[in-house]
């Protein structure tokens, strides 16, 4: 059974950090792309952050780039979202999601099938 949880936030006041963890379970991240979205209230959902089966590729949505960074450790089946220098309007819904089309294990924000519960990040002023 394909399976994400997500866990690692909470509240955090505005320049603080979080480290969210995606634990998988059901497949083997190493070929499949893995990413983080987002869905603040009253918002449309968006791709913040996704790490490539290719090691060395991310790919970031411009308001994060700098002070958030994707990594991946396969063999614990974990992807994480390190998310420094936060801003209020980084409050949000953070989701794990993954691609598994076979051999594709590139970025796209349009081709994630598997999806987390969800973790609620909040950043204060």
């Amino acid at each position: 059974q394909v399976q994400l949880v997500e866990s690692g936030g909470g509240l955090v006041q505005a320049g603080g950090s979080l480290r969210l963890a995606c634990a998988a379970s059901g497949f083997t991240p190493d070929y499949y792309a893995m990413a983080w979205f987002r869905q603040a209230p009253g918002k449309e959902r968006e791709g913040v952050a996704c790490s490539s089966s290719t090691e060395g590729r991310y790919t970031y949505t411009d308001s994060v780039k700098g002070r958030f960074t994707v990594s991946r450790d396969n063999a614990k089946k974990t992807v994480y979202l390190q998310m420094s220098g936060l801003k209020p309007e980084d409050t949000a819904i953070y989701y794990c999601a993954t691609d598994l089309r076979y051999l594709t294990g590139w970025c796209d924000w349009d081709q994630f099938q598997y999806w987390g519960q969800g973790i609620q990040v909040n950043v204060s002023s």
